[in-house]
């Protein structure tokens, strides 16, 4: 059974950076999911599926596959660069795109 080690990226409804640094042991399903005809969702067998387990660091994540001889693959967040700038440039007269308003 594979898993993948990851740091969920936020969701677009959060500014904040609290719980950021979480991350998530996620295994990989191995068995197909199928449609129920009756409600119309989908249904698995494979109870991996549903599970996710959350560490602090990275390092606690790897200790605890190896520990229980879980295969792994370990996925590194991707650093988003950020430009700072003030408000006045918006009003700069040297813009590429001249103002509109």
């Amino acid at each position: 059974m594979l898993a993948r080690i990851y740091q969920p990226a936020p969701s677009a409804m959060q500014s904040g950076r609290a719980r950021r640094r979480r991350w998530v042991l996620e295994f990989a399903h191995t068995k197909t999911r199928t449609l129920d005809p009756l409600t119309g969702t989908y249904r698995s067998t494979d109870p991996g599926a549903q599970l996710d387990l959350g560490f602090d660091t990275l390092d606690e994540a790897v200790s605890y596959a190896k520990a229980n001889g879980i295969a792994h693959r370990v996925e590194k967040p991707k650093t988003v660069k950020r430009i700072s700038r003030s408000y006045a440039e918006n009003f700069n007269y040297d813009r590429k795109v001249p103002w509109t308003h």
